[in-house]
């Protein structure tokens, strides 16, 4: 692993607009699957069945309407985000982008010697200094 390689995983790391992926539910394994198909197979009385059919069908319902809800947002990325375009933190800003223009012209070339991770830990630290008077007064 390159520089360049560990440069990008650590922004990528503390980036608060990094993409976040999940992993896949765990699989059933067969034994679980042949015990559920036992059971189904023994039929419990109708009343039961009747009781067990009632919880159910209440929580598809409570299930539909957790979906329905809108994801909420967190208004710290929001403000942050805000604060980063601001004249606030634009002498900041300008400062990383100058660096992130010359790191990838060096990395063009195949000579990289430089890394942007203190002009961007002093951008992230101008937003979130900017933000957070916002964000108290946004916060129950």
């Amino acid at each position: 692993m390159g520089i360049r390689d560990a440069f990008f995983e650590i922004v990528e790391a503390v980036t608060p607009w990094s993409v976040v992926e999940a992993e896949a539910p765990a699989e059933e394994s067969k034994d679980d699957a042949a015990e559920e198909t036992q059971t189904k197979d023994e039929e419990p009385p109708a009343k039961e069945a009747e009781a067990e059919e009632a919880p159910e069908e209440e929580d598809e319902e409570e299930d539909e309407e957790e979906e329905e809800e809108e994801e909420i947002v967190d208004p710290k990325e929001t403000l942050e985000e805000e604060c980063k375009n601001s004249a606030q933190c634009a002498p900041v800003k300008h400062h990383f982008d100058d660096c992130v223009e010359r790191v990838q012209q060096q990395q063009g070339e195949g000579e990289a010697t430089e890394d942007c991770v203190e002009e961007f830990f002093h951008l992230a630290h101008c937003a979130s200094a900017c933000a957070a008077p916002k964000l108290w007064s946004k916060l129950k």
